[in-house]
Protein backbone atom coordinates (compact mmCIF):
# COMPACT_ATOMS: atom_id res chain seq x y z
CA UNK A 1 0.00 0.00 0.00
CA UNK A 2 1.68 3.36 -0.85
CA UNK A 3 2.30 6.18 1.58
CA UNK A 4 0.21 9.58 0.40
CA UNK A 5 3.14 12.21 0.51
CA UNK A 6 3.22 15.83 -0.02
CA UNK A 7 5.21 18.54 -2.08
CA UNK A 8 5.28 21.40 -2.99
CA UNK A 9 6.48 22.92 -6.62
CA UNK A 10 6.50 26.45 -7.56
CA UNK A 11 4.74 26.83 -11.18
CA UNK A 12 4.34 30.15 -11.95
CA UNK A 13 1.96 29.85 -14.80
CA UNK A 14 -0.63 27.45 -13.65
CA UNK A 15 -4.03 26.79 -14.16
CA UNK A 16 -6.32 25.66 -10.92
CA UNK A 17 -7.85 22.86 -11.09
CA UNK A 18 -10.84 24.66 -11.22
CA UNK A 19 -9.61 25.69 -14.62
CA UNK A 20 -9.98 28.28 -16.44
CA UNK A 21 -13.16 27.41 -18.36
CA UNK A 22 -15.02 27.15 -14.89
CA UNK A 23 -13.46 29.83 -12.69
CA UNK A 24 -13.53 32.36 -15.63
CA UNK A 25 -16.25 31.44 -16.78
CA UNK A 26 -17.84 32.37 -13.41
CA UNK A 27 -15.90 35.20 -13.13
CA UNK A 28 -16.21 36.94 -16.60
CA UNK A 29 -19.75 36.59 -16.41
CA UNK A 30 -20.26 37.69 -13.09
CA UNK A 31 -21.48 41.78 -14.11
CA UNK A 32 -24.97 39.89 -14.28
CA UNK A 33 -28.01 40.65 -11.88
CA UNK A 34 -27.33 37.48 -9.04
CA UNK A 35 -28.53 33.75 -8.97
CA UNK A 36 -29.44 34.64 -5.33
CA UNK A 37 -29.96 37.11 -3.26
CA UNK A 38 -29.37 37.74 1.12
CA UNK A 39 -31.46 39.76 3.40
CA UNK A 40 -31.55 41.74 6.39
CA UNK A 41 -34.10 44.76 7.36
CA UNK A 42 -31.79 47.07 9.59
CA UNK A 43 -31.38 50.38 7.80
CA UNK A 44 -28.46 51.34 5.17
CA UNK A 45 -25.92 53.08 5.78
CA UNK A 46 -24.66 56.34 3.10
CA UNK A 47 -21.19 56.42 1.83
CA UNK A 48 -20.39 53.80 3.81
CA UNK A 49 -16.92 51.05 3.46
CA UNK A 50 -17.67 47.12 2.73
CA UNK A 51 -14.90 44.92 2.87
CA UNK A 52 -15.09 42.18 0.91
CA UNK A 53 -12.75 38.67 1.68
CA UNK A 54 -11.11 36.90 -1.65
CA UNK A 55 -8.75 33.39 -0.87
CA UNK A 56 -6.39 34.69 -4.19
CA UNK A 57 -3.98 37.53 -4.29
CA UNK A 58 -4.20 39.35 -7.41
CA UNK A 59 -1.87 40.12 -9.38
CA UNK A 60 -3.57 42.15 -12.31
CA UNK A 61 -6.29 44.00 -13.00
CA UNK A 62 -6.55 43.38 -16.53
CA UNK A 63 -9.76 42.23 -17.25
CA UNK A 64 -9.23 39.40 -19.65
CA UNK A 65 -6.35 38.01 -17.53
CA UNK A 66 -6.64 34.71 -15.67
CA UNK A 67 -5.88 36.67 -12.42
CA UNK A 68 -7.85 39.73 -13.23
CA UNK A 69 -11.06 38.27 -14.12
CA UNK A 70 -12.19 37.83 -10.93
CA UNK A 71 -12.04 41.64 -9.72
CA UNK A 72 -13.18 43.13 -13.16
CA UNK A 73 -16.76 43.24 -11.87
CA UNK A 74 -16.29 46.04 -10.04
CA UNK A 75 -14.49 48.44 -13.07
CA UNK A 76 -16.12 47.01 -16.15
CA UNK A 77 -19.35 46.25 -18.16
CA UNK A 78 -20.80 44.16 -20.34
CA UNK A 79 -23.05 44.44 -23.34
CA UNK A 80 -26.44 42.49 -21.35
CA UNK A 81 -26.45 40.72 -18.49
CA UNK A 82 -28.36 37.62 -16.55
CA UNK A 83 -31.09 37.83 -14.16
CA UNK A 84 -31.85 35.20 -11.20
CA UNK A 85 -34.60 33.36 -13.80
CA UNK A 86 -31.71 32.75 -16.83
CA UNK A 87 -33.20 35.56 -18.53
CA UNK A 88 -30.66 38.00 -20.53
CA UNK A 89 -31.30 41.48 -19.03
CA UNK A 90 -29.77 44.54 -20.14
CA UNK A 91 -26.47 45.92 -19.87
CA UNK A 92 -24.43 48.64 -21.71
CA UNK A 93 -27.00 47.60 -24.79
CA UNK A 94 -30.72 48.40 -24.36
CA UNK A 95 -31.59 45.68 -26.91
CA UNK A 96 -30.56 43.56 -28.81
CA UNK A 97 -31.11 40.20 -30.77
CA UNK A 98 -29.18 36.73 -31.01
CA UNK A 99 -29.07 33.12 -32.94
CA UNK A 100 -26.21 30.28 -33.38
CA UNK A 101 -24.61 32.87 -36.27
CA UNK A 102 -25.03 36.70 -35.18
CA UNK A 103 -25.75 38.64 -32.46
CA UNK A 104 -26.61 42.52 -32.74
CA UNK A 105 -26.30 44.81 -29.51
CA UNK A 106 -27.67 48.36 -29.44
CA UNK A 107 -25.62 50.59 -26.91
CA UNK A 108 -27.42 52.72 -24.50
CA UNK A 109 -26.98 56.44 -24.72
CA UNK A 110 -24.47 58.49 -22.47
CA UNK A 111 -22.49 55.72 -21.41
CA UNK A 112 -19.32 56.75 -20.28
CA UNK A 113 -15.76 55.39 -19.32
CA UNK A 114 -14.03 56.25 -16.10
CA UNK A 115 -12.20 59.10 -17.85
CA UNK A 116 -15.26 60.34 -18.84
CA UNK A 117 -15.33 60.39 -22.47
CA UNK A 118 -18.21 58.42 -24.02
CA UNK A 119 -18.48 54.64 -25.11
CA UNK A 120 -18.64 54.84 -28.57
CA UNK A 121 -20.26 51.18 -30.72
CA UNK A 122 -17.14 51.22 -32.33
CA UNK A 123 -15.17 51.46 -28.80
CA UNK A 124 -17.12 48.46 -28.05
CA UNK A 125 -16.27 46.20 -30.98
CA UNK A 126 -12.51 47.31 -30.49
CA UNK A 127 -12.61 45.90 -27.24
CA UNK A 128 -14.05 42.61 -28.39
CA UNK A 129 -11.79 42.23 -31.41
CA UNK A 130 -8.96 42.87 -28.94
CA UNK A 131 -10.16 40.06 -26.83
CA UNK A 132 -10.80 37.47 -29.07
CA UNK A 133 -7.25 38.25 -30.71
CA UNK A 134 -5.70 34.86 -30.06
CA UNK A 135 -2.67 36.51 -30.82
CA UNK A 136 -2.83 38.46 -27.69
CA UNK A 137 -2.99 35.18 -25.45
CA UNK A 138 -5.47 36.34 -22.85
CA UNK A 139 -6.11 33.03 -21.39
CA UNK A 140 -8.98 34.84 -18.71
CA UNK A 141 -11.36 35.27 -21.40
CA UNK A 142 -10.17 32.88 -24.24
CA UNK A 143 -12.01 30.40 -21.59
CA UNK A 144 -15.22 32.19 -22.12
CA UNK A 145 -15.41 33.11 -25.75
CA UNK A 146 -16.71 30.75 -28.12
CA UNK A 147 -14.58 27.96 -29.19
CA UNK A 148 -15.61 29.27 -33.10
CA UNK A 149 -14.22 32.32 -34.28
CA UNK A 150 -16.35 35.44 -35.23
CA UNK A 151 -16.00 39.08 -36.29
CA UNK A 152 -16.97 42.21 -34.69
CA UNK A 153 -18.50 45.26 -36.91
CA UNK A 154 -19.71 48.68 -35.77
CA UNK A 155 -22.22 51.44 -36.53
CA UNK A 156 -21.47 54.47 -34.08
CA UNK A 157 -24.83 56.61 -35.85
CA UNK A 158 -26.88 53.60 -34.86
CA UNK A 159 -24.97 52.87 -31.82
CA UNK A 160 -25.22 49.29 -33.00
CA UNK A 161 -22.19 46.61 -32.12
CA UNK A 162 -22.50 43.09 -34.74
CA UNK A 163 -21.30 39.91 -34.10
CA UNK A 164 -21.13 37.46 -37.16
CA UNK A 165 -20.01 33.67 -35.67
CA UNK A 166 -17.52 32.02 -38.56
CA UNK A 167 -19.75 28.67 -37.79
CA UNK A 168 -22.82 28.12 -35.47
CA UNK A 169 -22.62 28.37 -31.79
CA UNK A 170 -25.12 27.80 -29.34
CA UNK A 171 -24.25 30.61 -26.64
CA UNK A 172 -23.37 33.53 -28.71
CA UNK A 173 -25.41 35.83 -26.77
CA UNK A 174 -23.91 34.60 -22.98
CA UNK A 175 -20.61 34.92 -24.30
CA UNK A 176 -19.89 37.88 -25.69
CA UNK A 177 -22.55 39.79 -24.99
CA UNK A 178 -20.62 38.70 -21.30
CA UNK A 179 -17.31 39.75 -21.73
CA UNK A 180 -16.02 42.87 -19.74
CA UNK A 181 -15.84 46.11 -22.11
CA UNK A 182 -12.53 47.89 -21.89
CA UNK A 183 -12.64 51.24 -23.13
CA UNK A 184 -10.18 53.07 -25.53
CA UNK A 185 -7.63 54.70 -23.37
CA UNK A 186 -7.44 51.06 -21.80
CA UNK A 187 -7.01 49.44 -25.83
CA UNK A 188 -3.90 52.21 -26.19
CA UNK A 189 -1.93 51.15 -23.59
CA UNK A 190 -2.84 47.31 -22.22
CA UNK A 191 0.42 46.92 -20.25
CA UNK A 192 -1.30 49.37 -17.80
CA UNK A 193 -4.23 47.97 -17.04
CA UNK A 194 -2.10 45.56 -15.25
CA UNK A 195 -2.41 48.54 -12.45
CA UNK A 196 -5.07 50.91 -13.99
CA UNK A 197 -9.01 49.83 -14.70
CA UNK A 198 -10.21 51.52 -17.96
CA UNK A 199 -14.15 50.48 -17.71
CA UNK A 200 -17.74 51.76 -17.35
CA UNK A 201 -18.30 50.01 -14.41
CA UNK A 202 -19.53 51.39 -11.35
CA UNK A 203 -16.31 51.35 -9.48
CA UNK A 204 -12.81 52.37 -10.14
CA UNK A 205 -9.54 50.85 -8.87
CA UNK A 206 -8.12 53.26 -6.45
CA UNK A 207 -5.76 51.52 -4.78
CA UNK A 208 -3.87 48.50 -4.32
CA UNK A 209 -0.88 46.70 -2.24
CA UNK A 210 1.00 43.35 -3.35
CA UNK A 211 -1.11 40.71 -1.32
CA UNK A 212 -3.80 43.58 -1.10
CA UNK A 213 -6.36 44.98 -0.20
CA UNK A 214 -7.35 46.55 -3.37
CA UNK A 215 -9.45 50.11 -3.06
CA UNK A 216 -12.32 50.66 -5.33
CA UNK A 217 -14.15 53.88 -5.38
CA UNK A 218 -17.77 54.19 -6.47
CA UNK A 219 -18.09 56.59 -9.69
CA UNK A 220 -20.79 59.19 -10.23
CA UNK A 221 -23.31 59.23 -12.68
CA UNK A 222 -23.42 55.25 -12.98
CA UNK A 223 -26.93 54.52 -14.81
CA UNK A 224 -26.14 51.77 -17.26
CA UNK A 225 -26.04 48.22 -15.14
CA UNK A 226 -27.85 45.35 -15.40
CA UNK A 227 -32.11 46.51 -15.87
CA UNK A 228 -30.52 49.85 -15.66
CA UNK A 229 -29.22 49.84 -12.17
CA UNK A 230 -27.65 53.09 -10.85
CA UNK A 231 -25.07 54.18 -7.98
CA UNK A 232 -27.55 56.08 -6.97
CA UNK A 233 -29.39 53.88 -4.32
CA UNK A 234 -29.26 54.64 -1.00
CA UNK A 235 -26.88 52.42 0.95
CA UNK A 236 -24.16 51.42 -1.84
CA UNK A 237 -20.89 51.91 -0.47
CA UNK A 238 -18.47 54.45 -1.82
CA UNK A 239 -15.84 52.01 -1.61
CA UNK A 240 -15.19 48.16 -1.66
CA UNK A 241 -11.94 46.55 -0.29
CA UNK A 242 -11.36 43.31 -1.21
CA UNK A 243 -8.70 41.38 1.34
CA UNK A 244 -6.90 38.35 0.27
CA UNK A 245 -7.72 35.77 3.45
CA UNK A 246 -6.48 32.66 2.48
CA UNK A 247 -7.92 30.43 4.99
CA UNK A 248 -11.56 29.98 5.39
CA UNK A 249 -11.71 29.46 9.04
CA UNK A 250 -9.92 33.19 9.32
CA UNK A 251 -12.75 34.72 6.88
CA UNK A 252 -15.31 33.06 9.15
CA UNK A 253 -13.69 34.11 12.48
CA UNK A 254 -13.65 38.19 10.51
CA UNK A 255 -17.21 37.46 9.54
CA UNK A 256 -18.21 36.84 13.00
CA UNK A 257 -16.46 40.15 14.32
CA UNK A 258 -16.87 42.00 11.61
CA UNK A 259 -13.44 41.91 10.24
CA UNK A 260 -15.08 41.34 7.09
CA UNK A 261 -18.41 41.75 5.06
CA UNK A 262 -18.31 39.83 2.74
CA UNK A 263 -17.06 36.33 2.35
CA UNK A 264 -17.81 32.97 0.85
CA UNK A 265 -17.75 29.78 2.87
CA UNK A 266 -17.38 26.41 1.44
CA UNK A 267 -16.22 23.82 4.29
CA UNK A 268 -17.04 22.96 7.74
CA UNK A 269 -16.71 26.66 8.96
CA UNK A 270 -20.13 27.02 7.58
CA UNK A 271 -21.99 25.49 11.00
CA UNK A 272 -20.57 28.35 13.44
CA UNK A 273 -21.87 30.96 10.90
CA UNK A 274 -25.47 29.46 10.81
CA UNK A 275 -27.67 31.45 13.36
CA UNK A 276 -25.43 34.60 13.52
CA UNK A 277 -27.60 37.12 12.31
CA UNK A 278 -25.53 37.24 9.06
CA UNK A 279 -26.97 37.29 5.56
CA UNK A 280 -26.67 34.73 3.41
CA UNK A 281 -26.93 33.41 -0.28
CA UNK A 282 -26.24 30.11 -1.74
CA UNK A 283 -24.42 29.43 -4.56
CA UNK A 284 -24.58 25.69 -6.61
CA UNK A 285 -20.63 23.92 -6.81
CA UNK A 286 -20.22 20.80 -8.49
CA UNK A 287 -17.19 18.97 -6.06
CA UNK A 288 -14.68 16.65 -6.69
CA UNK A 289 -14.04 16.54 -10.63
CA UNK A 290 -12.65 13.77 -11.18
CA UNK A 291 -10.30 13.21 -14.75
CA UNK A 292 -8.43 10.15 -15.63
CA UNK A 293 -5.17 10.63 -17.95
CA UNK A 294 -5.96 8.79 -21.43
CA UNK A 295 -2.56 9.26 -22.88
CA UNK A 296 -1.11 6.75 -25.02
CA UNK A 297 0.94 4.30 -22.53
CA UNK A 298 -0.90 5.24 -19.61
CA UNK A 299 -3.24 1.91 -17.85
CA UNK A 300 -6.67 4.58 -17.95
CA UNK A 301 -6.06 4.86 -21.74
CA UNK A 302 -8.40 1.44 -21.69
CA UNK A 303 -12.03 2.45 -21.53
CA UNK A 304 -12.96 -1.17 -19.77
CA UNK A 305 -10.44 -0.26 -17.27
CA UNK A 306 -11.72 3.15 -16.50
CA UNK A 307 -15.65 1.89 -16.34
CA UNK A 308 -14.79 -0.80 -14.14
CA UNK A 309 -12.91 1.57 -11.90
CA UNK A 310 -15.87 4.04 -11.83
CA UNK A 311 -17.91 1.19 -11.59
CA UNK A 312 -16.81 0.04 -8.12
CA UNK A 313 -16.64 3.52 -6.56
CA UNK A 314 -19.40 3.82 -3.63
CA UNK A 315 -20.87 7.50 -5.38
CA UNK A 316 -22.68 8.41 -2.02
CA UNK A 317 -19.99 7.59 -0.50
CA UNK A 318 -17.69 9.89 -2.04
CA UNK A 319 -20.70 12.51 -1.93
CA UNK A 320 -20.36 12.06 2.20
CA UNK A 321 -16.92 12.54 1.89
CA UNK A 322 -17.06 15.93 0.01
CA UNK A 323 -19.49 17.24 1.39
CA UNK A 324 -18.46 16.85 4.60
CA UNK A 325 -21.16 15.37 6.23
CA UNK A 326 -24.65 14.00 3.98
CA UNK A 327 -23.92 14.37 0.31
CA UNK A 328 -25.74 14.42 -3.12
CA UNK A 329 -24.17 12.35 -5.60
CA UNK A 330 -23.19 14.71 -8.59
CA UNK A 331 -25.94 14.49 -11.59
CA UNK A 332 -23.98 16.43 -13.81
CA UNK A 333 -20.86 18.11 -15.06
CA UNK A 334 -22.15 21.30 -14.31
CA UNK A 335 -24.00 23.23 -11.12
CA UNK A 336 -27.61 23.12 -10.96
CA UNK A 337 -28.00 26.96 -12.02
CA UNK A 338 -26.12 26.15 -15.40
CA UNK A 339 -27.59 26.21 -18.51
CA UNK A 340 -28.66 22.75 -19.66
CA UNK A 341 -28.39 21.31 -16.44
CA UNK A 342 -30.40 17.75 -16.08
CA UNK A 343 -29.60 14.90 -14.20
CA UNK A 344 -27.53 12.81 -16.80
CA UNK A 345 -24.78 10.90 -14.71
CA UNK A 346 -26.88 8.46 -12.34
CA UNK A 347 -28.24 6.43 -15.43
CA UNK A 348 -25.05 6.78 -17.53
CA UNK A 349 -21.77 6.43 -15.23
CA UNK A 350 -20.62 2.60 -15.30
CA UNK A 351 -22.32 0.25 -12.80
CA UNK A 352 -22.59 -3.68 -12.37
CA UNK A 353 -19.76 -5.90 -10.99
CA UNK A 354 -16.70 -4.85 -11.21
CA UNK A 355 -14.79 -7.54 -10.50
CA UNK A 356 -16.75 -9.22 -14.02
CA UNK A 357 -15.77 -5.80 -15.92
CA UNK A 358 -12.66 -6.16 -15.63
CA UNK A 359 -11.72 -9.68 -16.10
CA UNK A 360 -13.89 -9.34 -19.25
CA UNK A 361 -11.34 -6.70 -20.11
CA UNK A 362 -7.95 -8.89 -19.76
CA UNK A 363 -7.59 -7.77 -15.78
CA UNK A 364 -7.11 -10.61 -13.33
CA UNK A 365 -5.18 -11.15 -10.15
CA UNK A 366 -1.71 -12.78 -10.37
CA UNK A 367 -0.56 -14.88 -7.14
CA UNK A 368 0.14 -12.21 -4.68
CA UNK A 369 -3.41 -10.52 -5.44
CA UNK A 370 -2.90 -7.68 -7.87
CA UNK A 371 -4.61 -6.79 -10.80
CA UNK A 372 -2.45 -7.79 -13.75
CA UNK A 373 -2.80 -7.69 -17.74
CA UNK A 374 -0.23 -9.99 -19.57
CA UNK A 375 1.95 -9.78 -16.83
CA UNK A 376 2.12 -6.37 -16.34
CA UNK A 377 0.49 -5.04 -12.67
CA UNK A 378 -1.96 -2.30 -12.26
CA UNK A 379 -0.57 0.83 -11.01
CA UNK A 380 -2.20 4.22 -10.55
CA UNK A 381 -1.05 8.20 -9.31
CA UNK A 382 -3.78 9.62 -8.10
CA UNK A 383 -3.36 13.37 -7.67
CA UNK A 384 -5.01 15.44 -5.73
CA UNK A 385 -4.82 18.68 -3.30
CA UNK A 386 -6.21 20.80 -0.39
CA UNK A 387 -5.55 23.72 -2.18
CA UNK A 388 -8.55 23.05 -4.27
CA UNK A 389 -11.05 22.25 -1.09
CA UNK A 390 -10.35 20.84 2.02
CA UNK A 391 -12.08 17.46 2.06
CA UNK A 392 -10.51 16.30 -1.96
CA UNK A 393 -7.76 14.67 -0.35
CA UNK A 394 -10.24 12.57 1.87
CA UNK A 395 -11.99 11.77 -1.53
CA UNK A 396 -9.19 10.36 -3.33
CA UNK A 397 -8.04 8.49 -0.24
CA UNK A 398 -11.65 6.32 -0.56
CA UNK A 399 -11.29 5.87 -3.99
CA UNK A 400 -7.80 4.29 -2.96
CA UNK A 401 -9.09 2.54 -0.89
CA UNK A 402 -12.07 1.37 -3.55
CA UNK A 403 -9.49 0.02 -6.37
CA UNK A 404 -6.90 -1.27 -4.09
CA UNK A 405 -9.69 -3.49 -2.91
CA UNK A 406 -10.02 -4.67 -6.78
CA UNK A 407 -6.07 -5.44 -6.31
CA UNK A 408 -4.87 -2.21 -7.83
CA UNK A 409 -1.59 -1.01 -6.77
CA UNK A 410 -2.41 3.00 -6.19
CA UNK A 411 0.02 5.67 -5.25
CA UNK A 412 -1.95 8.36 -3.75
CA UNK A 413 -0.70 11.63 -3.57
CA UNK A 414 -1.41 14.67 -1.84
CA UNK A 415 0.96 18.04 -3.79
CA UNK A 416 0.14 21.74 -3.73
CA UNK A 417 -2.31 23.19 -6.35
CA UNK A 418 1.06 24.50 -8.26
CA UNK A 419 2.27 20.75 -8.66
CA UNK A 420 -1.01 18.95 -9.56
CA UNK A 421 -1.55 21.83 -12.01
CA UNK A 422 2.01 20.90 -13.40
CA UNK A 423 0.70 17.12 -13.55
CA UNK A 424 -1.77 17.52 -15.88
CA UNK A 425 -0.84 20.34 -18.01
CA UNK A 426 3.28 19.54 -18.19
CA UNK A 427 4.21 15.94 -17.15
CA UNK A 428 1.41 14.17 -17.79
CA UNK A 429 2.69 11.92 -14.34
CA UNK A 430 -0.74 11.08 -13.03
CA UNK A 431 -3.41 8.53 -13.96
CA UNK A 432 -6.43 10.52 -11.80
CA UNK A 433 -6.96 13.89 -10.26
CA UNK A 434 -9.59 14.83 -8.14
CA UNK A 435 -10.12 18.94 -8.98
CA UNK A 436 -12.84 20.80 -8.50
CA UNK A 437 -14.95 23.14 -10.09
CA UNK A 438 -17.74 25.64 -9.57
CA UNK A 439 -18.99 24.44 -12.39
CA UNK A 440 -19.40 26.48 -15.57
CA UNK A 441 -22.45 28.81 -16.44
CA UNK A 442 -22.18 26.76 -20.21
CA UNK A 443 -22.22 23.44 -21.20
CA UNK A 444 -19.81 24.54 -24.18
CA UNK A 445 -17.37 25.99 -21.77
CA UNK A 446 -16.14 22.32 -21.35
CA UNK A 447 -15.59 20.98 -24.41
CA UNK A 448 -11.93 21.88 -24.75
CA UNK A 449 -11.09 20.18 -21.66
CA UNK A 450 -12.90 16.88 -23.54
CA UNK A 451 -11.73 16.91 -26.88
CA UNK A 452 -9.47 19.10 -29.28
CA UNK A 453 -5.69 19.29 -28.87
CA UNK A 454 -3.79 18.48 -25.78
CA UNK A 455 -1.76 21.53 -24.34
CA UNK A 456 0.40 23.91 -24.94
CA UNK A 457 -2.32 24.26 -28.31
CA UNK A 458 -5.59 23.49 -25.79
CA UNK A 459 -6.79 22.67 -23.09
CA UNK A 460 -7.11 18.94 -23.47
CA UNK A 461 -4.96 17.56 -20.56
CA UNK A 462 -5.90 14.52 -20.64
CA UNK A 463 -5.85 13.40 -23.80
CA UNK A 464 -9.87 12.53 -23.90
CA UNK A 465 -11.19 11.05 -27.30
CA UNK A 466 -14.17 10.18 -27.91
CA UNK A 467 -16.28 10.33 -30.88
CA UNK A 468 -19.92 10.34 -29.59
CA UNK A 469 -19.74 13.43 -27.64
CA UNK A 470 -17.24 15.44 -30.32
CA UNK A 471 -20.75 14.27 -32.80
CA UNK A 472 -23.43 15.60 -30.09
CA UNK A 473 -21.12 18.37 -29.14
CA UNK A 474 -21.36 19.36 -33.15
CA UNK A 475 -25.45 18.53 -33.07
CA UNK A 476 -25.75 21.05 -29.86
CA UNK A 477 -23.58 24.33 -31.56
CA UNK A 478 -26.04 24.34 -34.10
CA UNK A 479 -29.30 25.61 -32.13
CA UNK A 480 -29.53 28.69 -30.80
CA UNK A 481 -29.86 28.74 -26.32
CA UNK A 482 -31.57 26.27 -24.93
CA UNK A 483 -32.79 24.44 -27.81
CA UNK A 484 -29.11 23.26 -27.89
CA UNK A 485 -29.69 21.38 -24.45
CA UNK A 486 -30.73 18.08 -25.60
CA UNK A 487 -27.75 17.58 -27.72
CA UNK A 488 -25.84 18.75 -24.97
CA UNK A 489 -26.95 16.63 -22.25
CA UNK A 490 -26.32 13.64 -24.63
CA UNK A 491 -22.52 14.74 -25.08
CA UNK A 492 -22.53 14.96 -20.99
CA UNK A 493 -24.32 11.42 -21.36
CA UNK A 494 -21.38 10.02 -23.73
CA UNK A 495 -18.63 11.44 -21.51
CA UNK A 496 -20.16 9.57 -18.63
CA UNK A 497 -20.37 6.10 -20.38
CA UNK A 498 -16.74 6.18 -21.31
CA UNK A 499 -15.79 6.96 -17.79
CA UNK A 500 -13.90 10.14 -18.95
CA UNK A 501 -14.97 12.26 -16.26
CA UNK A 502 -16.37 11.79 -12.41
CA UNK A 503 -17.85 14.50 -11.19
CA UNK A 504 -18.35 13.54 -7.26
CA UNK A 505 -21.21 15.85 -5.95
CA UNK A 506 -23.53 18.10 -6.02
CA UNK A 507 -22.44 21.19 -3.35
CA UNK A 508 -22.92 24.38 -2.56
CA UNK A 509 -21.04 27.04 -0.73
CA UNK A 510 -22.47 30.29 0.69
CA UNK A 511 -22.08 33.94 0.47
CA UNK A 512 -22.46 35.57 3.86
CA UNK A 513 -22.65 39.14 5.00
CA UNK A 514 -22.55 40.57 7.83
CA UNK A 515 -24.27 44.28 8.22
CA UNK A 516 -24.96 43.94 3.81
CA UNK A 517 -27.30 42.68 1.69
CA UNK A 518 -26.04 41.72 -1.89
CA UNK A 519 -26.73 39.20 -5.11
CA UNK A 520 -24.13 36.97 -6.23
CA UNK A 521 -24.27 35.64 -10.11
CA UNK A 522 -23.47 32.16 -10.93
CA UNK A 523 -20.18 31.09 -9.46
CA UNK A 524 -20.45 33.28 -6.32
CA UNK A 525 -19.47 36.38 -7.77
CA UNK A 526 -20.76 39.28 -6.12
CA UNK A 527 -22.95 41.50 -8.28
CA UNK A 528 -21.85 45.34 -7.17
CA UNK A 529 -24.40 47.25 -8.35
CA UNK A 530 -26.35 44.92 -5.74
CA UNK A 531 -24.37 45.54 -2.39
CA UNK A 532 -25.83 47.88 0.44
CA UNK A 533 -24.22 48.28 3.70
CA UNK A 534 -26.34 48.26 6.79
CA UNK A 535 -26.20 49.85 10.14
Amino acid sequence: MSAMHRRTVSFPGARSVAVAAAVAASALTAGCEGGAVSSTRTPVVEEGTVTIATASETSSFHPYSQFGSGLARYAYDSLVGTAPDGRTVSGLAEKWEADSTSASFTLREGVTCSDGSALTASAAARSLRYASDPGNRLVGVQTVLPGVPFTVSADDAARTVSVRMAAPYSFVLRTVGLVPIVCPAGLADPGALDRRTQGTGPYVLSGYSSGGPYTFTRREGYAWGPRGATNATAGQPERIVVSVVPQESTAANLLLTGGVNIAMVSGPDRARLTGRGLAEAEVPTVVGLTFFNERPGRPLSDPALRRALVGALDREGLANVAMGGKGTPASHLTARDSVCHADVAAANLPSGDPVAALDAAGWTKDARGRLAKDGRPLRLRLLSSADFGSTLPSVAELMAVSWRALGADVDLVGESGNAVVQAMYQSGDFDAVVGSSPGPPLPAQLVGYFSGPAPSRGLNFARVTNSAYDRYVGLALRAPGEDSCADWNRAAAALFRSADALPVADGTSTVYGNRTTFAVAPGGQIVPTSIRLHE
